[in-house]
Order: structure tokens, then sequence, then C-alpha cells
């Protein structure tokens, strides 16, 4: 039997990584599949962990009040390296970007334990922009045996780095498979004020920011901007799940508290987030992950950032990076809701960054390469 430990601790790593557990299990007669959450992010997390049916096998819990990058890296390291002494894997699996992320990478290779490392090879070029996400990618791909990119863009970030060729391996990226089983026509909200929203007759603007970068002044021009949208176009509301750091609430209920159609909501489990989306008529973010996924439900996305790591919906044009000035993004957003023709340009622009088999393809590559006869999956393009 390959044991096989997954290691991941907020959100968005749980939705990304829980296509890969689900496959993996699907493998019993080959796999014993062992999950390990840091619980960095413990409530948001614990949603996800309920919407997929995955129960961890071992959970650090290590969240707490005020809780700094030292304190997540050190707690991580610490309580992973228990885990991975008692359970000794033959591969541990870790995604994406965030602290947790680097801390199992390094616990694993403290232990001589190779690492696949899943959404590898995004890059932005600059080590403080995304902060920390930028610096963990890059530090976990110099450990990591197995590099799962989910495009050829991220490919050949690695290939620039020096990665082996032959530990690269392309398989879209494992949000689309999350997406594609959350995401219904018939999906109704739980939550009366989501009930309230016009889906129907109105053009939805979700909107979200939490981003260090963006804390203070850059968000109070984000929502001065909008503010002003809504006054102009009556047949608008806007969603906004607002981010629980105080310093990003301070700002929203300065600037949009109790503005008529800006709904400032609590921030949303996986489920109900991602058929708003589904809804919406314009994403506007400086999240990572939604400007992958907003793309597979045709929906022009405004990045509320200078630089990304994801430049491939960019380059295909259903993403447009505006930054935080208020002028633009005022500017941009009208123009969505004016041009009937960019908008259907935005839209309509084919989606780079998945098909839904991500999670199988990348079961099959740790099988193969763990000697199984198993065949590789032709890469995703």
């Amino acid at each position: 039997m390959l044991k096989v430990m997954t290691v991941f601790g907020t959100r968005p790593e749980a939705i990304k990584m829980a296509p890969v557990v689900l496959e993996l299990k699907k493998h019993a007669d080959q796999i014993q599949t062992i999950v390990a959450v840091t619980a960095q992010h413990r409530q948001m997390l614990d949603q996800v962990l309920r919407l997929f049916d995955i129960q961890p096998d071992y959970d650090l819990d290590i969240m707490s009040r005020g809780q700094t990058l030292y304190d997540i890296t050190t707690k991580s390291l610490n309580g992973l390296r228990q885990v991975l002494e008692k359970e000794k894997p033959d591969i541990v699996l870790v995604h994406g970007d965030t602290t947790t992320t680097f801390a199992g990478a390094l616990a694993a290779y403290y232990q001589q334990i190779p690492v696949g490392h899943v959404e590898a090879g995004l890059r932005t070029g600059d080590i403080y922009s995304p902060f920390p996400e930028e610096m963990n990618r890059k530090l976990t791909g110099a450990i990591a045996a197995m590099h799962f990119a989910p495009t050829s863009t991220a490919r050949q970030n690695l290939l620039k780095e020096n990665v082996d060729v032959h530990s690269i391996y392309v398989t879209g990226n494992t949000v689309i498979d999350a997406l594609m089983n959350t995401v219904r026509d018939n999906y109704e909200f739980d939550d009366p004020a989501l009930q309230r929203i016009d889906f129907t007759n109105h053009r939805v603007i979700l909107l979200t920011t939490h981003r260090r970068e963006n804390l203070g002044e850059p968000m109070r021009h984000i929502y001065k901007a909008l503010r002003r949208i809504i006054e102009e176009f009556p047949d608008t509301e806007i969603v906004f799940p607002v981010h629980r750091n105080p310093l990003v609430r301070k700002v929203v209920e300065e600037e949009l508290d109790g503005v008529e159609r800006i709904h400032l909501i609590d921030p949303l489990e996986y489920e109900p987030f991602a058929n708003v989306m589904g809804r919406s008529a314009i994403v506007l973010t400086d999240s990572g992950g939604i400007q992958e996924e907003a793309p597979s439900l045709g929906k022009p996305v405004l990045v509320l950032r200078n630089t990304t790591e994801r430049p491939e919906a960019v380059q295909a044009g259903t993403v447009k990076l505006i930054g935080t000035d208020k002028q633009i993004v005022y500017d941009e957003t009208k123009r969505l809701l004016e041009d009937f023709d960019e908008y259907s340009r935005m839209s309509n622009a084919v989606n780079p960054y998945g098909d839904g088999k991500a999670a199988a393809r990348i079961v099959a590559y740790i099988l193969h390469r763990m000697g199984s006869d198993i065949d590789i999956p032709e890469a995703f393009q």
C-alpha cells in the first residue's frame, strides 16, 4: 500500500485539495490516504471539510487570536513533525502558497519524505507581492519532488528555475474540479440576505477584498468607486462578503455601511459563495483563487491588484488587472456595465485553468511514479 498524506490548513487549500483527497480514496486498494490539517483558518476550513465530507485524521488546531506568520510556521512545523514521525508516509502533498504549505513541505523535507506540490509554478516575480504567498510558493518549489503545475505557463516558470522537466506535470487546476460539483442552477440560498437579492432583474456585482497590501487607503479607494457605481446605476446591486479582519471591517463600515443595494454580509461558506458567483454579472476581487473560478463560470473579473501570479486569464481576456486607484476602478466597472461588446468579450473568453480532471491526473501520476503500472493521462492543455 502506498501511504499518501495531504496537508492543508486554510479554506482555499481545502477547496482545492478536497478533489484530490476524494480521488485518492477511490484507490483504496492501492493507497492509504491520510489527511492532516493545521487549521490555520479554523472556522472557514471546517465549512469546506463538512461540504466535501472529509474527516481529518490529524487536526493540529493551531489557530489563535492575533496569530502571526511566526506562530503559524512554528506551530505547523512542530505539530507536523510528530504526525510524520508516527505515520511515515511515502509522499506528502501540499497545495499552493500558504504558510501551512511551506511548513508542511519543510517538515516532510526534514524527514526526507518526497513532497508533491499541487498548484506549483505560479509566480509574480516579486517576493513581496502577494506577501507571503510568493515566497511560500518558491520555497515549497525548491523542496518538492513532484510539481503539479495547473497550466503550461506555470510549467514554463518552473523550467526557468531549472526544475527537472520530468518532475513537472500539467494537470489543470483542482479548483475547477471542485467548482463543477458545487454550482447548480437549482441551488437555493439559506441566507435571507441572499434570498432578497434580485439576481434576475438586477446586475449583481460580487466584491471581495482581503489582501494585506490593500489594507487602508487602497480599500477605501475601491469602496468609494463602487459606491459611486451603485448611485449611478440603479439596476445594480453589490454582494460583499466582508472579511473578518478588523482592519478590513473598519474601512468597510466607514465607506459602505447603510448604502442601499450594497449587501454587507459575513463570509460565506464555499457552496453558497460559488453559487453567488455563478449568478453574478461581474466579479471584483483581490483574491487569487477567484481569478481561476470566475472565468470557468463566464464571469468578467476585475482584479484589484497590480500584479498576478495567474496571468493566463489576463492573456485570455477574461481577467483584467486594474489595481486600486479610485478613478480606474470606477471607469473599468462602468465600462463593463455600459459596453456590451466589452462585457461579451470578457465573459466568453476561453477559460485556461482546467477541465475538471486535475485530481484524477495527479493521483494517476503519483501511482505511476511510485511504481504502479497505471498509465499517466495526457497533460492538460
